[in-house]
């Protein structure tokens, strides 16, 4: 049975990987319509949970705290896009294993945001990008050897408004972990998630 798991884990992984580039082009190619949603107001703050789900049976929550320092920029061809910090708390837990196995990190990040064209106006669309950096408690947990302690952490989400100002909102992301080569092992975490976000 927990092999019949472990190879459908991969085989979303994989699936992942393979689409990625093709759901960029899809995203980017959206970010040039001319009707796209407003970007929430920018002197907000932001907490959000999230729940992540990923390689080797690996299930972790990220806790975030975003404060009210927003650059807004207008870069060329793509248009209004928001530039945010994050700080985070990750918790990441091993399942499947003789022994259950937990560790935890932090993160900062800066992320950016691009509005998206509306589909609905009541459910605003954001698409939302970060390459950041992570400090990770255990260097080897769960039968992985993530090869160091220093991790860079990327993602790509699809962020949903619950509300026109999008004071709520739901992330759904592509997030992976890899130490860039630091050291000779290095074989990268992957993870989908869900995450619930509010303004205030």
């Amino acid at each position: 049975m927990q092999n019949n798991h472990a190879i459908f884990d991969k085989s979303i992984l994989h699936t992942v990987i393979a689409v990625k580039p093709a759901v960029l082009l899809t995203l980017l190619l959206l970010s040039f319509q001319t009707v796209a949603n407003q970007l929430p107001d920018k002197n907000k703050q932001l907490v959000s949970v999230e729940y992540m789900t990923g390689s080797s049976d690996m299930h972790g929550m990220r806790l975030a705290y975003r404060p009210d320092i927003h650059h807004d920029l207008d870069i060329p061809l793509i248009g209004d896009t928001r530039l945010s910090w994050e700080a985070s708390l990750n918790l990441f837990d091993l399942h499947g294993s003789a022994k259950n196995e937990a560790t935890y990190g932090v993160s900062l990040s800066p992320v950016f945001s691009k509005p998206l064209p509306n589909i609905n106006n009541n459910y605003p669309l954001t698409l939302e990008l970060g390459i950041g950096l992570a400090y990770v408690h255990e260097e080897k947990f769960g039968g992985v050897d993530i090869g160091s302690f220093y991790q860079f952490e990327d993602r790509l989400g699809l962020l949903i408004g619950l509300d026109k100002e999008q004071n709520s909102e739901i992330a759904l992301r592509y997030i992976h972990y890899s130490n860039g080569g630091l050291n000779t092992k290095n074989p990268g975490l992957d993870f989908l998630s869900i995450a619930y976000m509010y303004r205030f």
